[in-house]
């Protein structure tokens, strides 16, 4: 889920950066919306089962019809190469038109590859369709998510080929070329299979509700509510970005488009008040990127996850709102200690909105996100709630003078809708011959298995082995096809070593998220660097720094399932209630400075270090040293001679002297 902008220059996908300036305009843009409008119409009635004229295919062909309409449009929306950002060539009027005949081949015959067993014999047209549809999803997978993606994606839906000739637990089942073409094509475990099913029975309906919230304003709402919330407070700006950046990416489940979103009006804000361009940019770059993991949107990625898991997605929220919590709470320290050790203040009260105005003229906005959550947690109906909900907002928007949804702001939102589920089709049809190719082979569950018997149950081994793993897929790959590769392959592992299923799947999603934020790769530390005017290296180190709580989460989440709210009530709040003074300590330790206390030395800190990390390892002995830790630091502060701490003010005035104490 995505929410992108109504100019070419902003307009983002999830996993992608924007797509590039001018290219849909003319004949172009009228043929991508109408693609765009076809696909949404036909998305709609296969969900509400409303037959228009007569029309309501079967399942595959269904996918198929949808995976031709929006691979098309991804073709027009995306480039080729650098040289074409600008116009549609003619060769992109060739592979659309091909994806649509290809498609539209095997979608009308959907029923008939299913009771004829096309599968495994099937009619020459077939095959040779299957072919080229094949080649398309590949362009398409290098387009939208690039050259790693696609040898990731070729070599694995190619192994088939050559299963039977490499060495050990590598060794799988062979296949033929045409055999390898038909069962990508037309089996339901590769290009049609569960990335493929989820996009077409969830995931566009909360694409709808993205951009929807854009198109009604829901963006400016969220900003000015963060502001009139926290803008007062020392190192306010700073705290608007982290609360403004994860409502609006808990809710869009793209990072880049957040930053883009949110970054031009936040950052500046943040500099202006004291903050260095590389800190502010680091700021925006980890709130951005949390967002994809804060319920209730979140990203893609989680409803694949509760599919592959066979769990509701209600189940999926529930289990990450803890961790994405302790995260944002973790950067809201950071920032006030940073603030408090600079003297920086808040807003001028000119600046900050009030927020009974506020909440009086965005009332729509949080009312159609609490239905939302409702239909989500207590309905469970989560194919309908998103349309449901943006039904909501696009209603309202018609009393709304400023958010009316007029001819311009239609096409808008038509437009945001096609670039966001075509590059979303385009990569997960793409990363389906990833899934395909490792299960036609069988080498998924022998790679399981190995783990486990060199890992000889040492689970940390396993949990380390997996974290490097995924950090380093998540560098070359998106992270929805970081999840999925390592769903297939390292997941079962985990489980079958007897952690929580659902805990080591987000293991996985966290582990993978990494690489938005550490460099070199670093994409939204590049991206919020570029809107900073800063080092894109220097706010890369400074956002792994502040998103260091992200390295340490998953490893609670998976030894401690009460992080994930599962076990008694009362283990949970002990555990929740320890694991926020364990990252206030971790926060203090990174920043230099302690609440009550004020500005402290490498001693302190390394103290306050130690105490968080026995506080956060689940084992009541642990726990209760790093509570008599922190006592004994704030008593050695209050009975011994304090230390003079240095306060430097933001205009570099000549420092002042002050007591621990007074801090």
């Amino acid at each position: 889920m995505t929410t992108a902008h109504a100019s070419d220059v902003k307009n983002t996908s999830p996993d992608k950066q924007p797509v590039k300036e001018g290219r849909l305009h003319g004949f172009g843009y009228a043929a991508a919306l109408t693609l765009g409008a076809c696909g949404l119409l036909m998305a709609i009635n296969q969900t509400f089962h409303l037959k228009i004229l007569g029309f309501e295919p079967l399942g595959n062909a269904y996918l198929y019809y949808l995976i031709g309409i929006f691979l098309a449009a991804a073709f027009l929306c995306f480039p080729a190469w650098s040289g074409a950002r600008n116009r549609i060539a003619w060769y992109d009027w060739l592979l659309a038109s091909a994806a649509l005949v290809s498609c539209s081949y095997l979608g009308y015959h959907g029923l008939t590859m299913i009771n004829m067993g096309w599968e495994y014999t099937a009619p020459v047209e077939a095959t040779v369709f299957s072919g080229v549809l094949l080649v398309l999803v590949l362009e398409g997978v290098r387009r939208c998510g690039g050259w790693p993606l696609l040898a990731v994606a070729f070599f694995f839906g190619s192994y088939p080929l050559y299963a039977d000739s490499m060495p050990g637990f590598l060794w799988g089942n062979q296949y033929a070329l045409p055999e390898l073409l038909r069962a990508h094509v037309i089996g339901v475990e590769s290009v049609i299979g569960i990335p493929m099913q989820v996009v077409a029975q969830l995931v566009i309906g909360f694409v709808v509700f993205g951009a929807a919230l854009t198109i009604t304003g829901g963006g400016d709402f969220f900003m000015k509510f963060a502001t009139a919330l926290m803008g007062r407070s020392r190192g306010g700006p700073a705290k608007v970005s982290v609360l403004s950046s994860g409502i609006l990416g808990s809710l869009s489940g793209s990072v880049i488009s957040n930053i883009l979103t949110t970054g031009p009006i936040t950052i500046p804000t943040m500099k202006r008040s004291g903050y260095p361009a590389h800190y502010a940019g680091a700021v925006e770059a980890c709130a951005s990127t949390g967002g994809t993991l804060m319920p209730p949107v979140m990203g893609a990625v989680a409803f694949i996850m509760a599919s592959f898991l066979g769990v509701a997605y209600a189940d999926i929220m529930v289990a990450a709102f803890l961790p994405a919590l302790l995260f944002y709470l973790a950067l809201l320290f950071q920032v006030d200690n940073y603030a408090a050790r600079k003297g920086l203040k808040g807003l001028p009260e000119s600046e900050i909105p009030s927020l009974k105005e506020t909440l009086k003229g965005g009332w729509p906005y949080l009312l159609s996100l609490a239905m939302l959550i409702y239909m989500l947690l207590v309905m469970r109906i989560e194919a309908y709630a998103p349309y449901y909900a943006s039904l909501v907002l696009l209603g309202v928007a018609l009393f709304k003078r400023d958010y009316r949804l007029n001819r311009s702001r239609a096409l808008a939102f038509i437009r945001d809708l096609t670039v966001n589920i075509a590059n979303l089709v385009a990569i997960l049809a793409g990363i389906g011959l990833v899934v395909g190719g490792l299960s036609y082979t069988g080498v998924a569950g022998a790679f399981s298995r190995e783990l486990l018997l060199y890992a000889d149950g040492n689970v940390a081994l396993m949990l380390i082995a997996g974290a490097v793993t995924s950090f380093v897929l998540g560098m070359g790959m998106t992270v929805s096809a970081c999840y999925i590769f390592l769903s297939i392959l390292l997941a079962p592992a985990l489980v079958n070593a007897g952690l929580d299923p659902i805990a080591s799947h987000l293991f996985i999603l966290y582990w993978g998220m990494l690489s938005y934020i550490t460099p070199p790769v670093s994409l939204a530390a590049i991206t919020a660097a570029a809107v900073a005017g800063a080092s894109a290296t220097k706010t890369g180190v400074y956002a792994m720094r502040l998103g260091g709580i992200l390295f340490v989460l998953p490893f609670l989440f998976v030894i401690n399932p009460s992080l994930i709210l599962q076990g008694d009530t009362g283990r949970i709040l002990l555990s929740s209630l320890t694991a926020v003074v364990a990252i206030w300590l971790i926060a203090s330790a990174m920043e230099g400075y302690l609440y009550r206390v004020g500005i402290i030395g490498w001693p302190l800190r390394l103290a306050c270090l130690l105490a968080g990390a026995l506080m956060i390892y689940p084992h009541m002995v642990s726990e209760l040293i790093g509570f008599a830790l922190l006592a004994a630091i704030y008593l050695s502060r209050y009975f011994l001679a304090a230390p003079v701490s240095v306060v430097v003010d933001k205009a570099g005035a000549v420092p002042q002297q002050v007591s621990g104490h007074d801090r």
